[in-house]
């Protein structure tokens, strides 16, 4: 039964997302440590709010054509084929993200204009972004191809040289937003530099394929229904913190972002484990018609994030002051009370992440886009009233509510407990032809 996840290359894959996580998480804390203990909560609100800007770049204009490479990754046959794969993608998110930071800059300058800030900030968040979808392409594809090891190693030097060149230009220039902006920005394009040419080197024989596919077309039609579903996807992650923006304070803002990345990044690193371990074989499992292999890695990484949610949820819950001590300065602490509902938010979250992989493993998107869909209007109408009834803890309370409808619906459209429906497809195809050819030669 368990043969599949015995596999050698698993294994492997495994340890590799294991350390590329749990190396991006410790760096990650440190960093947020040192850097909460270095800037006010009004000038951590203020890198908060534009590094949200940034990642509704990446995940709107930039994500869903990464998503859809990665996902057509195991069905190229060979490296000709990947390389025009790979060149497909390139354009289209090259193209996307180009028009994201030109309209980051243009309501940048109209913001600006009107709350008379400066406008330099969004110039250099428009940067961000760049070297950000460019981190995030190389990754992301990586994985695709199951190369688990330098996907993480990728990922770890970029997570460790942002919080470290930040905090030096912060000790450096004082407690400047702009600093830990800029700090972020060189860290990317040093870990995004070395390693794409570190790749390069390995896949020389690749230049110059023969064209034998055109993807665009296929990237487009997977790709569409994926780009509302980001924006569904940021409003649920990110959306709260512009809502306590606009109905308190930037350091309102900076206290319940600090105590949410933290959560989060516990959660979003266990969870992204078993997704880089499982999905990548799921998916390989259902192009390949392996029905029965892909429905029990479907469930025993359901079964893994249930109990990942659990007890993560009762640790939190005796042990948040402590976790509060060691990770966050003492300004911050008077958030620990967000913390139990922000820790079961994320575990919801990543529980309608996995029931939903049958949708992704179908191609079927739009269905995807309706769970969300369910989602993000859940958290329009909660996230408003209960920040206006409770504050901050309003927030907080508000995750549960719309992951859990979220998790919910996902759940009923992708229907988890079935097989496989890529490969029950082809096997009733194959039946058909079979009986086909018997009346034929009768």
């Amino acid at each position: 039964m368990y043969a599949l996840l015995k596999e050698k290359r698993l294994v492997g894959d495994a340890f590799w997302v294991l350390f590329g996580q749990l190396a991006s998480a410790i760096a990650l804390l440190a960093g947020t440590r040192l850097l909460t203990e270095l800037v006010t909560p009004d000038i951590y609100g203020q890198v908060a709010l534009l590094n949200g800007f940034v990642a509704l770049g990446v995940a709107v204009f930039s994500y869903p054509f990464i998503c859809a490479g990665m996902r057509m990754w195991p069905e190229c046959q060979d490296n000709g084929e990947r390389a025009v794969l790979y060149k497909s993608v390139s354009y289209l998110t090259a193209r996307s993200t180009a028009l994201a930071i030109g309209l980051l800059a243009l309501g940048g300058a109209i913001y600006s204009y009107v709350a008379t800030s400066d406008v330099g900030l969004f110039i250099i968040a428009g940067f961000l972004l760049a070297v950000t979808v460019q981190r995030e392409l190389g990754i992301q594809l990586l994985i695709g191809g199951r190369k688990q090891r330098s996907a993480s190693l990728w990922q770890t030097s970029d997570s460790i040289l942002r919080p470290v060149l930040a905090i030096s230009l912060v000790w450096w220039g004082g407690q400047k937003v702009e600093w830990v902006l800029l700090g972020y920005i060189v860290a990317s394009m040093v870990s995004n530099l070395v390693w794409s040419f570190a790749l390069s080197t390995k896949s020389k024989n690749t230049k110059n394929p023969k064209i034998t596919h055109n993807f665009r077309n296929e990237i487009w039609a997977y790709a569409l229904p994926l780009i509302p579903m980001e924006l569904i996807f940021w409003v649920n992650g990110i959306g709260d913190r512009y809502v306590i923006g606009y109905l308190m304070t930037a350091a309102e803002v900076g206290l319940y972002v600090a105590t949410y990345t933290i959560i989060n990044e516990a959660f979003n690193r266990s969870a992204m484990v078993l997704l880089r371990t499982f999905q990548p074989v799921y998916f390989q499992s259902c192009v390949q018609n392996q029905v029965k292999d892909g429905f029990r890695v479907l469930w025993i990484w359901i079964a893994c994030v249930i109990a990942l949610g659990i007890v993560g949820v009762a640790l939190l819950f005796f042990t948040k002051d402590w976790v509060a001590a060691l990770v966050l300065a003492k300004s911050y602490h008077s958030a620990i009370e967000l913390m139990p509902a922000i820790a079961i938010g994320c575990a919801l979250h990543a529980l309608g992440t996995v029931v939903s992989q049958p949708l992704l493993a179908n191609k079927r998107t739009k269905l995807l886009l309706l769970g969300r869909v369910c989602g993000v209007v859940t958290a329009a109408i909660s996230i408003p009233l209960l920040v206006k009834s409770f504050g901050l803890l309003g927030a907080a309370i508000a995750n549960p509510i719309y992951f859990g409808v979220e998790a919910l619906v996902l759940a009923l459209l992708a229907k988890p407990w079935r097989t496989c429906e890529v490969g029950k497809k082809v096997q009733a195809e194959g039946e058909v032809a079979v009986q086909a050819d018997g009346l034929t030669a009768t």
